[in-house]
């Protein structure tokens, strides 16, 4: 059993980073080990920004988004010579195994250090894209994917008002999967996702052709991995005369209160990587599939890619 263990947010926020790292303290304070946290992901790590953490540490951050502890992306923790001075800096404090809440460059960065040192490594999969393999959920994408469709309700309403083409961009440069669910969930007529290829002749086509049959708005909701929505809303007006907008939300998709989802499982996942490092478990990833916490291996999670769920792509052109 360990007797003292880290925890640290790596990557992009995203929203129930805080209510997981505050499971995995509590816990490992419950069961009586040490826990530290690290500041400003391997960052942190590397300049030896970190501190012994209590309770207190994580009382009232549950309903905050961002995380508490800070997040960066790291271009020394890419070299070998930098992943082991991390390693060096928490055998130097006596830390026995590390927890990593991120996403997929987070947990490869995690991966490579547990093959090179052997310091037992729990991932938990902290990112609005949804993305992480073998987890049908990750920490965030359950809010991020409610402040898309805030949006699209609005723009829903000002485009109806002057029959006007709305194309909404949202985050994803491989995963398609909050433009798809919030496309789905909103409504929208017309889903772009790099998953998918697509036809914008034939859009515009049958763009002109509902609104001649007296549609009055048309939402389009584009993943940035599929295409510019600048780009692709000048497209649209130019080959359908269709008076057009675009919004891009940008990085307001990271932030604001997470959703209850979003709390109370990464509230169930912290808990279980903190039990997991705890007894000596290494290289793996907890996440959720249908409904349930499962074990991921953490080497297979980072070297194979997720897919979009090819039911919602059916489901998309079947509600269109």
């Amino acid at each position: 059993m360990l007797k003292s263990i880290a925890v640290m947010t790596s990557g992009g926020d995203s929203p129930g980073m805080n209510a997981c790292a505050r499971a995995v303290v509590r816990t490992a304070l419950y069961e009586g080990v040490e826990v530290w946290g690290i500041n400003n992901g391997y960052h942190g790590l590397l300049d030896e920004d970190m501190f012994k953490m209590e309770r207190k540490d994580v009382g009232d951050i549950i309903q905050r988004g961002g995380t508490f502890l800070g997040t960066a992306r790291c271009k020394r923790w890419e070299k070998p010579e930098g992943r082991m001075q991390g390693y060096k800096n928490l055998v130097d404090r006596g830390i026995q195994g590390l927890v990593v809440i991120g996403g997929d460059g987070s947990l490869r960065g995690a991966s490579l250090l547990s093959k090179e040192t052997g310091i037992p490594i729990v991932g938990l999969p902290g990112t609005i894209d949804n993305d992480v393999w073998g987890s049908d959920y990750t920490i965030g994408c359950d809010t991020a994917a409610n402040t898309i469709i805030d949006a699209i309700n609005k723009l829903r309403d000002t485009a109806s008002a002057h029959r006007r083409c709305i194309v909404l961009e949202v985050m994803g440069h491989r995963s398609g999967w909050l433009a798809m669910t919030a496309g789905i969930a909103g409504g929208a007529e017309y889903i772009l996702v790099p998953e998918e290829e697509y036809d914008l002749d034939a859009i515009c086509a049958d763009m002109a052709k509902a609104y001649k049959a007296g549609k009055r708005y048309i939402l389009v909701v584009v993943a940035e991995g599929a295409g510019s929505g600048q780009e692709i809303g000048k497209y649209i007006a130019e080959h359908t005369n269709i008076d057009t907008r675009v919004s891009v939300l940008g990085h307001i998709q990271r932030g604001g209160s997470p959703t209850v989802i979003d709390r109370v499982k990464a509230s169930q996942l912290g808990e279980q990587a903190a039990l997991a490092i705890i007894s000596g478990l290494s290289d793996i990833v907890f996440g959720f599939n249908k409904g349930h916490v499962v074990s991921i291996n953490l080497h297979d999670a980072v070297n194979n890619k997720k897919t979009l769920d090819p039911e919602y792509a059916h489901l998309a052109r079947v509600l269109f």
